[in-house]
Formats: structure tokens, C-alpha cells, sequence
């Protein structure tokens, strides 16, 4: 009679420790983001400047290295998060929708992954789009905001996606590709500052609404934290786990590593923190959302990493120049984690 009590009480306390587990495992949100690199199919779209990537190109971008080109793709993402995969993944530089699901239902088929996308008006026909566990999230909204440039130059829609999760808090995702530094940073700077503003008013129009909005800007910005457009005209500080928070300001997740000297992207031997997470004061401060002091990191398997030459330690890309190397993007992905508390009884 005691041996019976004593492993019915043994197996109440392991059910109640799996339990426990298992929430703080569901509570915890990984977000990513990864500029794809040049993610096209080999059809010639009359609209579009997409010529570089067709089988009869100088690339010869044929339906071989797509496939694996999107393999690469997988086995990263696969990688994230200690091998279990992000929650939400912004993505950028992707020409069409069905690229991407393909990659999904090809590489994830035991995961329950969906994406958010919508063509844009740019002129190579690279879009901006999430991939986000259908089983954590659903999706509400999804607004693509068109910029227009001082250039007058067609460039990627901001992309914004307002997702619900399982314990019906609300969160906003914007996922951002800036225009490129293209005959310079100088000279290219005012559509990059145009892109900034922009994309201001409309959190200013978020935070107006619900000053406690739970808000995620990600993507390539073409800058990097300290830059005019990001720091000024987005208003997105320095962000460590002893600052003051301010309502209507934003934080950067990225600033820590790139005031150490790291970045995701290398120039002329030179790191630019060009891919960065930034957060509004919610998911900084006590809300049922709140980000993980100092989780924010460079995403960097080994496999995926150059290990010698003169652009060691970058991410090995799809090309290098004209010549085929058949790696995975020219950047490096960066994630954060944030936990969520659970409002179920």
C-alpha cells in the first residue's frame, strides 16, 4: 500500500515537472531574420530586371542550382534556434512567393510553417516576406507600405504582418529591405532616410493607437545602428539591459554586437551590422512579451562560414562574382529570443 502511494506521488511530480517544461518551452519565441541573397526562379519576367537569373544567363541560374540554393536555405534555418527551428523568420531579396514554398513544403514537412508575402513594386522583383509557425501565430493583417524614393527608383514595400498568439496577445512585424548603398553611402543616403521615415509614422501611428503595441523591426537596413536614418530618423537607440525605456522610442537588439565590431555583412574588409532586430518599448519592459537580455546574436553554423581568402569569416555566397560557388547568401542571419507568459489558467 505505501510502494502505491509513493509511485503514484513520484508519478504526479514528473507529470507536473513535464508540464512545466513543456510550457516554458512553448513560452519562448525565437524571431530571426536573413537577407536570402538573390532567392530567383529561372523564368524571364517581362516586368522585371531579373535577366541576371535565367538558365540562358551568364549565371547560368538553371533549375539545378536552385534546388540547391534552396536546400543551402533549409539547412540553415533548420540550424536556428539549437536545431529547433525559428518561430518567426523574416526573409528578404525573394522573387516570388511559391520560391519560398517550396522551400517549406520540401524541407519542413514536420513543421507547421506558413508565409506571410506580397509582391512589391521593385524593380528586380525581390520581395520581402515571414515565415512564421502557423501553430504558435495567426496571421490577422498583412499591409504592404510603399515608399517612394527621392531616386524615384521602384524599391521593396516595408511589409507589416499582425499576428496573434496562442495566449492572444498581439504582435506587429515589419519586415524591411532599405535601399542598397549603390553609387555610394553618401549619395545614396536620402532614400535610405526617406525609407526611415516612412516607416516612423507608421509606428508612431501603432504606438497612437496602443502605446504598449508589441512591435518587431527586422530586416536589412543598408545601414548599420549608428547611421543617420536608423539612429535619428527612426529614433532606434542603444539598447542594453540597464536602459531607461521610453514609450515612444525603439530599441536596437543589434547595437551590443555592433559596438563590439561584429556585423553580418563584409565589405572591403570592413563588418557592417546591415541585419538587425529592433523592438518597441513594450518587449523591452514587463509585458506579456518581453525580450531575453542579451539572447540578440549573429546566426553562424560553421557550414556556412568561409574559412580562408580574404572574405574569411563571412557567410559563403550563392556566387562569388561571376563564378559559382554554391553556398548560401553573402549575409549573416541574426535572432533574439523572447519569452511570453502564459495567460491560460
Amino acid at each position: 500500500m505505501k510502494a502505491s502511494k509513493i509511485f503514484f506521488t513520484i508519478t504526479l511530480i514528473l507529470v507536473g515537472i513535464t508540464q512545466i517544461y513543456s510550457q516554458n518551452k512553448n513560452d519562448t519565441l525565437f524571431i530571426a531574420t536573413w537577407n536570402v541573397e538573390n532567392l530567383f526562379d529561372s523564368i524571364d519576367d517581362i516586368d522585371k530586371n531579373d535577366k541576371e537569373f535565367l538558365a540562358s544567363s551568364e549565371k547560368e541560374w538553371t533549375q539545378v542550382k536552385i534546388d540547391q540554393k534552396i536546400g543551402n536555405l533549409a539547412k540553415v534555418i533548420r540550424w536556428m534556434n539549437n536545431g529547433k527551428g525559428p518561430d518567426l523568420l523574416g526573409v528578404q531579396e525573394v522573387e516570388h512567393q511559391y520560391l519560398i514554398d517550396t522551400l517549406l513544403q520540401r524541407h519542413f514537412r514536420d513543421k507547421n510553417y506558413k508565409i506571410a508575402y506580397q509582391e512589391s513594386l521593385d524593380n528586380r522583383g525581390i520581395d520581402n516576406g515571414l515565415i512564421y509557425d502557423a501553430s504558435k501565430f495567426e496571421v490577422l493583417n498583412i499591409k504592404p507600405i510603399e515608399v517612394e524614393l527621392p531616386s524615384k527608383y521602384p524599391t521593396r514595400y516595408i511589409l507589416e504582418i499582425k499576428l496573434k498568439t496562442n495566449s492572444e496577445d498581439e504582435i506587429y512585424v515589419l519586415v524591411n529591405h532599405w535601399p542598397s548603398r549603390g553609387g555610394g553611402e553618401l549619395k545614396s543616403q536620402p532614400n535610405r532616410i526617406k525609407t526611415a521615415n516612412v516607416l516612423r509614422n507608421e509606428i508612431d501611428l501603432l504606438i497612437g493607437n496602443n502605446k504598449n503595441s508589441n512591435i518587431v523591426i527586422m530586416g536589412d537596413f543598408n545601414d548599420v545602428p549608428n547611421s543617420l536614418s536608423i539612429a535619428r530618423y527612426l529614433w532606434a537607440n542603444e539598447f542594453d539591459c540597464s536602459s531607461k525605456i521610453d514609450t515612444m522610442r525603439l530599441y536596437n537588439l543589434a547595437y551590443k554586437e555592433f559596438l563590439s565590431g561584429n556585423g553580418t555583412y563584409l565589405y572591403r574588409s570592413t563588418w557592417n551590422m546591415l541585419d538587425q532586430i529592433i523592438v518597441s518599448n513594450e518587449l523591452v519592459s514587463d509585458g506579456n512579451i518581453k525580450y531575453v537580455c542579451d539572447s540578440f546574436h549573429l546566426i553562424k553554423p560553421e557550414f556556412m562560414i568561409q574559412k580562408e581568402g580574404r572574405y574569411k569569416g563571412s557567410a559563403m555566397p550563392t556566387f562569388g562574382g561571376r563564378k559559382y560557388l554554391g553556398g548560401f547568401s553573402d549575409h549573416i542571419p541574426v535572432g533574439a529570443k523572447f519569452l511570453q507568459k502564459n495567460n491560460t489558467n
